[in-house]
């Protein structure tokens, strides 16, 4: 298997388990009295960042930045959860198995992120 079908299939899980995150949102959105105020701002972002990996499965190495940002924030957001859940500052130690879910999406995107294009191949692409 190539590194750009690796990418892609990697791509296409971890868009799709952001976009789950529709219906949590849509539920969170209908009973707004019964949620934490928090839980539907995070969604929104995710389900966002689910549609556009989709969307940017068809060439990877023209949306690296996008695949970047996915990877990174879902670091910052697994370090955050951490530090939360260790402290018991959120009281939810289901933040613990969160964090995690969102390390093992991050660390494949930047393993198999497509390769920065060298100058000389970026000039002739433009011409």
């Amino acid at each position: 298997m190539s590194r750009e079908w690796a990418l892609k299939i990697v791509m296409v899980v971890s868009g799709l388990l952001f976009l789950a995150a529709v219906y949590p949102l849509a539920m969170s959105l209908w009973q707004w009295q019964h949620v934490d105020v928090l839980m539907p701002m995070f969604l929104s972002l995710y389900v966002t960042l689910g549609a556009f990996l989709l969307m940017a499965v068809r060439n990877p190495s023209e949306h690296r930045s996008l695949i970047g940002f996915a990877a990174w924030s879902s670091f910052a957001h697994a370090g955050v959860m951490l530090v939360q859940a260790y402290g018991n500052i959120a009281g939810r130690p289901e933040l613990f198995g969160m964090s995690a879910i969102l390390v093992v999406i991050g660390v494949p995107l930047i393993a198999l992120m497509p390769r920065k294009p060298s100058t000389a191949s970026a000039v002739a692409s433009r011409v």
